[in-house]
């Protein structure tokens, strides 16, 4: 189902009290953005959320209120969420979510009392970055690429048939995902094939886009991991079968020091594991079809060393 956000939050920015007008905004739809909020910014309560509200209600909007004039975001998204249906065989209620972020994600996943949620922040799609509300600059055209990414992750996390260890655990936290929580306990194998899944399903519906644009890397970003991927292949090798958020962030976020991205005196590139992720799952999903894939199992998709011996 889709849930447009953008008519309310525009409407935040017209009140006479727009900072009071968007924790009234948060409290009518808290299900879905308090779990955005503790997943992809902070807790939304005290000092340092007031002047993150502050920021975002202050921010200059005319690219967005471009973007909206000039693309239906709306039947964009609908038509991706038709396409997604029938390739990935959607079996489970995954909504999905326009709205505007804080900046901290141009897009992502969630899962609330046991349904998926696939959001986009469309600050981040105007084709213009933007310094007041952190956006990317991405062009509108790569909207149904990154859905189609995170309808995947909300497959593989709540489909009946998924036999992935992430639905084993939202399950066991009572049908939420926490970024953190399966960080400490799922294994790095599993966030691996993850991410690569949803790299490949991003190519399935949305194919001819340059390659390195269904990571989210850029050009130079993207060469560097290919260059050193035999590093990489082998530093994952040695901890596929553990878990620990530090491993999950090491590969798979931005943001991190070099001290904590440095292995074999190498300082891996941003978020590499999404790369290896995906040539980890390259045979399987030529195999069993994106559909198949997603809702396998990490040990039916690779065996250990195949980050090796793929690289």
């Amino acid at each position: 189902m889709l849930i447009n956000l953008l008519p309310d939050f525009l409407a935040v920015l017209q009140s006479a009290d727009p900072e009071a007008a968007y924790v009234q905004y948060l409290e009518a739809h808290r299900e879905i953005l308090e779990a955005y909020w503790y997943n992809y910014v902070i807790e939304p309560v005290g000092p340092q959320f007031t002047e993150v509200v502050r920021e975002i209600v202050r921010a200059d909007r005319r690219d967005l209120v471009a973007l909206l004039e000039r693309t239906d975001v709306v039947a964009l998204a609908e038509a991706t969420e038709t396409r997604c249906a029938d390739l990935f065989g959607l079996d489970s209620r995954i909504d999905v979510v326009l709205m505007v972020g804080a900046g901290a994600a141009n897009a992502g996943e969630l899962v609330v009392n046991g349904r998926g949620v696939a959001f986009v922040c469309l600050e981040h799609f105007t084709g213009v970055a933007n310094s007041d509300t952190h956006g990317l600059g991405l062009d509108p055209e790569l909207l149904p690429m990154w859905l189609a990414h995170e309808i995947a992750h909300c497959v593989r996390y709540t489909a009946p048939g998924s036999r992935s260890e992430m639905r084993g655990a939202i399950n066991a936290g009572g049908g939420y995902y926490s970024y953190w929580e399966t960080g400490r306990s799922v294994s790095l194998r599993e966030h691996l094939v993850n991410e690569g899944l949803a790299v490949h399903a991003a190519r399935t519906l949305s194919p001819g886009h340059a390659a390195w644009e269904y990571f989210g890397y850029a050009r130079r970003q993207y060469s560097r991991v290919r260059e050193l991927e035999g590093v990489i292949s082998r530093a994952v090798g040695d901890d596929l079968d553990r878990a620990g958020l530090g491993l999950r962030l090491r590969y798979l976020s931005g943001g991190m020091s070099d001290d904590a991205r440095t292995v074999q005196h190498y300082v891996l590139p941003e978020r590499s594991g999404y790369y290896i992720g995906a040539r980890m799952v390259d045979a399987a999903v030529a195999e069993m079809g994106i559909d198949r894939a997603l809702r396998a199992s990490a040990s039916e998709l690779s065996v250990p060393g195949e980050a090796v011996r793929t690289a």
